[in-house]
């Protein structure tokens, strides 16, 4: 069916009064999105296309019941506005904001992880389960319904290949964006064992980059625990040491984080790697032909790089 939203998801905006908040709310509620309230201190009695705006996330629980909230505040506001959603008993927290303090996003992180909550971001494109809901900023028109998941540090690559999937008739499950930072409110890891745990995706597609060691855990995970195939796309081949890729998370340092060492950690897991983004279609389409050609879903994994 889908990881992390599903068409139950009750999402509550906050910073809905913005201007990015209240363009993103419109495009999220035409994509079908359950969009019960919306909150912005001081601005509570307004509405923003028809939904309800509260001063505070407590008030707007007591009134809408959501069960996940979209973040679109300022970088000194992440915290204040993560840690109200928190307090509320928000189970999801979708934090698109760019800039937030890495500092922040750890004591975002463990507050979060204390309760049993879970943030994605920040950084992020968002969450979307094609034809049913989307929490954030991806363009919709890209992404359609079916069995592929897809998880992405790359929100531009993750737009990209679900609309090659698409167009080759391969269809997503859910496509996550972890975010760009150096720490992240929710791993590749963790979301490989969502996707493997989900009965209706047949295949993942991991978008990495340089920077970090995300990948590297993963191909450790895939290699001991994942039942599912996974192909894998690794960005910044040609990025020099200590020269930062767009991302704030994307630096090859002090000789680590090399798009070629992940690679090669991947190959070694029997991920399938591809080289190019366009050949990912390539290899997700090759599995699922050998899936549906009378196979068991057990078959050994094997690495394979396309040239």
């Amino acid at each position: 069916m889908s990881i992390l939203v599903n068409a139950e998801t009750r999402v509550c905006v906050q910073g809905i009064t913005g201007r990015i908040g209240s363009t993103q709310t419109e495009h999220m509620l035409r994509e079908g999105t359950k969009i019960v309230s919306g909150v912005t201190p001081g601005k509570g009695g307004m509405t923003v296309a028809g939904v309800p705006v509260f001063d505070s996330m407590s008030e707007a629980q007591a009134h809408t019941q959501a069960n996940a909230a979209v973040v679109f505040v300022p970088p000194s506001a992440a915290e204040p506005a993560c840690n109200e959603a928190i307090a509320a008993g928000i189970p999801l927290i979708v934090l698109i904001t760019e800039g937030v303090p890495v500092h922040s996003t750890m004591r975002i992180r463990a507050r979060a992880e204390k309760v049993g909550a879970r943030l994605i971001g920040p950084t992020t494109p968002g969450v979307i389960v094609p034809g049913c809901q989307k929490l954030g900023i991806m363009p919709a028109r890209l992404f359609t319904p079916g069995s592929v998941g897809v998880i992405s540090r790359s929100g531009t690559l993750s737009y990209e290949i679900s609309g090659e999937l698409s167009a080759a008739g391969l269809g997503q499950s859910t496509v996550v964006g972890i975010g760009a930072d150096p720490v992240v409110g929710t791993d590749i890891q963790t979301l490989l064992q969502l996707f493997n745990d989900d009965p209706d995706t047949a295949a993942v597609i991991l978008v990495g980059e340089v920077g970090g060691n995300q990948e590297e855990r993963a191909a450790e995970f895939v290699a001991e625990t994942m039942q599912k195939p996974v192909v894998a796309y690794v960005a910044g081949h040609t990025v020099p040491l200590g020269v930062r890729m767009g991302h704030a998370g994307a630096i090859v340092a002090g000789g680590t984080g090399s798009a070629a060492d992940k690679i090669k950690t991947f190959e070694r897991a029997g991920v399938h790697v591809a080289k190019q983004p366009s050949q990912v279609v390539d290899l997700v389409q090759e599995i699922l032909d050998k899936q549906t050609g009378g196979s068991d879903g057990k078959k050994k994994r094997t690495s394979k790089s396309l040239d």
